[in-house]
């Protein structure tokens, strides 16, 4: 690949996507403090989807013959308030990467990077999925927040997820 704003957007993608692993990561560790396990592996398994998605990526660089640029992850926030507090940021960060994705695919059409677009069309429809689903979980915790028991039904319910790849502790 021959096109290096477009390059090096995808590596800067590369990078925010590792950066909200780290963040699921984090929400995954406060959940499991507050002893809300369902949550907890719900977040786990989220931090394990953003990490597939960095390694789509840095597949798609290493097949177009980029060099793979590797930047300081950032540290995570991991002081929350509640764990709506949780489901907000989750569905904040979402956002957030829903706009970097449009960005990115806005610049691959702009310089005519055909391959990137066929690569980054996935993206787009994931990220359709993925605040979807992070504006299902905040408008379910937020009709429950009040009320503990209903709150550990939903974590419960969020207990049904499995890990994509089970890394946990035998």
């Amino acid at each position: 690949m021959s096109n290096q704003p477009v390059s090096d957007a995808l590596n800067d993608q590369f990078s925010a996507e590792l950066d909200s692993w780290y963040s699921y990561l984090s929400m995954s560790a406060w959940c499991a403090k507050e002893q809300l396990t369902g949550c907890a592996g719900w977040m786990r398994a989220q931090a394990q989807e953003e990490y597939t998605h960095a390694m789509k990526i840095y597949e798609f660089l290493l097949d177009r013959d980029v060099t793979v640029k590797f930047m300081q992850v950032n540290p995570p926030r991991d002081n929350f308030a509640s764990i709506v507090e949780i489901f907000e940021w989750s569905l904040q960060q979402e956002k957030e990467n829903t706009e970097r994705i449009d960005a990115l695919f806005q610049l691959a059409m702009e310089q005519r990077a055909f391959a990137s677009l066929v690569e980054l069309q996935w993206f787009v429809t994931e990220q359709v999925e993925e605040e979807k689903i992070a504006r299902a979980n905040l408008a379910r915790i937020k009709m429950v927040a009040g009320d503990p028991a209903a709150i550990l039904d939903f974590d419960n319910s969020l207990s049904e997820r499995t890990l994509p790849m089970n890394t946990t502790p035998q």
